[in-house]
């Protein structure tokens, strides 16, 4: 079912015809690290909702820094393996190449995401989001002993 949603995200920004130019932006979580880029590919909006298809890569040792989304989130790993931790600094899954991974909206759902391999990791997202909502709401380390 998954599958089928970041497909269907993927079809409704092709249909929309909304390709964007591929140009690197950092990833917008506080504090990103070095090298960590988001490249939208895609952004459609329906009805009250913002959909956008977004390329992420981590470089090895980086992380995407403490944060939360105000909608879902649908990620697919085309390479590497995301590490990823909730508030309370414990992993709540790691995902390799091939994989599919969901966050849940809200801001009791903080997380970061890690590439603790040696491999760049690149994840292809569809954010779906309340209209004009940020891709992402910056939040603080949780008390970590990582970041």
């Amino acid at each position: 079912m998954t599958r089928n949603l970041v497909r269907a995200g993927l079809a409704a920004a092709a249909v929309a015809g909304l390709s964007l130019g591929a140009a690197a932006v950092p990833a917008s979580a506080t504090p990103a690290g070095p090298g960590v880029t988001g490249t939208i590919i895609s952004k459609t909006t329906v009805g009250s909702k913002d959909y956008i298809l977004r390329r992420i890569t981590l470089p090895p040792g980086q992380s995407t820094g403490w944060h939360y989304h105000d909608g879902t989130l649908v990620g697919y790993v085309e390479q590497g393996t995301l590490s990823h931790f909730d508030a309370s600094c414990a992993s709540d899954g790691v995902y390799k190449k091939g994989s599919f991974i969901k966050e849940p909206a809200g801001d009791d759902h903080v997380h970061i995401g890690r590439n603790l391999g040696t491999v760049p990791v690149v994840l292809d997202v569809l954010y779906v989001l309340p209209h004009g909502a940020p891709l992402s709401e910056d939040a603080p380390n949780p008390g970590c002993d990582f970041q």
